[in-house]
């Protein structure tokens, strides 16, 4: 009889979803492929989905499958290959007083009102900064698989919060948010170069970082980090960094 651990790709169902506009890129249109049902969505078997170009938003698992575009590109830092920047390294030394602690998912009002700034102050109109504390917690807080949720605190303020998926072969960053006040250095970036470091004391080959979009201010930053790679024709290949400075994490 085969464990939860088990189950295969080929127990679970797909389909496609009507089209919807695109959150990155203006005047496109999105599609996405769904994974059900969720509850045979394990660590392991998400951990072989987010390995074909996968992502979570909640229990909800997918990965884009639009009509005329193919710009979305599942990413991932082998971190053992990783090499930082000077700017990189600039912007882990200016946070290092930040003391992180890991906690499994919860609720509390303070991370919910972090949240509300940030998306206030960074993501203005796209609806993410008129969520409710019911849609907060649905996209954020609920999971099938290994979760956790990490704060970053300084002199006891709440700064930071990230909520990273453990996967067989690396960690999952789901989403981080923080707060929009701090002006020096990159919370974002310190945030990533975190991540990578937690890579390598567990021993896991790979930080994946779900979609890098060129062409969306939002999402061409992750060239910033090399080598990075993303999954293009089933396979794994190299992403070459930007040729221009892109928009601020």
């Amino acid at each position: 009889m085969s464990s939860p651990r088990d189950i295969p790709l080929s127990s679970l169902q797909f389909y496609l979803t009507a089209a919807y506009p695109c959150s990155y890129l203006e005047e496109k249109e999105a599609r996405s492929q769904v994974a059900t049902p969720s509850f045979l969505i394990t660590t392991a078997t998400y951990s072989e989905l987010v390995r074909h170009g996968f992502r979570r938003s909640g229990t909800f698992t997918y990965r884009p499958r639009c009509d005329l575009c193919r710009a979305c590109t599942p990413a991932r830092i082998p971190v053992a290959e990783f090499a930082p920047t000077r700017a990189q390294r600039r912007a882990w030394k200016q946070h290092l007083e930040l003391e992180a602690s890991v906690h499994p998912l919860r609720d509390s009002e303070e991370c919910y009102e972090l949240y509300q700034r940030y998306q206030h102050a960074r993501h203005p109109g796209g609806g993410m900064d008129n969520d409710s504390r019911e849609q907060y917690c649905n996209f954020l807080l609920q999971s099938q698989v290994d979760s956790m949720l990490v704060e970053f605190r300084e002199a006891g303020v709440l700064r930071m919060v990230s909520i990273i998926d453990l996967l067989d072969d690396g960690l999952s960053s789901v989403y981080t948010f923080y707060d929009p006040d701090v002006s020096r250095g990159s919370l974002g970036t310190f945030n990533i170069l975190w991540q990578i470091e937690l890579c390598k004391q567990l021993e896991l080959d790979y930080l994946y970082l779900g979609y890098y979009i060129p062409d969306s201010a939002k999402m061409a930053y992750k060239s910033r980090f090399q080598p990075l790679q993303g999954l293009v024709r089933g396979e794994w290949q190299p992403v070459p960094p930007v040729t221009t400075e892109p928009l601020k994490d």
